[in-house]
């Protein structure tokens, strides 16, 4: 017979949604993940790469305080509004192309401390 918490437990409640399996709250009133969530400056810095790119530029998203749910969201929002493809690996968003103006201005509407990063 298997031990209930070392399998992980409740995973979800009709009552309240997902649940965590580590502190068993509910996903919203989560506690594990407010741990988890990056500390920064509260400034999001937006950039342009082409370095390991075979010359093709992208714009880099670093500093956003978000949780990774959260991310993915703004990162398919930010894509969509730029018309290009893109990713979100390791906490930075990627979108392809040069889109640091655009990228700005959507942040700045958002309600994000945003500026422009490198030369």
């Amino acid at each position: 017979m298997k031990n209930k918490t070392s399998s992980g437990g409740l995973v979800y409640s009709t009552e309240a949604g997902r649940m965590c399996p580590a502190c068993r709250q509910a996903q919203a009133q989560c506690v594990c993940q407010q741990a988890l969530r990056p500390a920064g400056d509260g400034v999001v810095r937006v950039s342009r790469q082409t370095q390991g790119r075979a010359g093709k530029a992208v714009t880099l998203v670093k500093g956003l305080a978000l949780d990774a749910p959260a991310l993915a969201v703004l990162g398919k929002q930010l894509k969509t509004a730029c018309g290009s493809g893109g990713t979100v690996k390791d906490g930075v968003i990627e979108i392809q192309g040069d889109h640091v103006e655009r990228v700005l201005a959507d942040l700045l509407a958002l309600g994000h401390r945003a500026k422009r990063a490198g030369a």
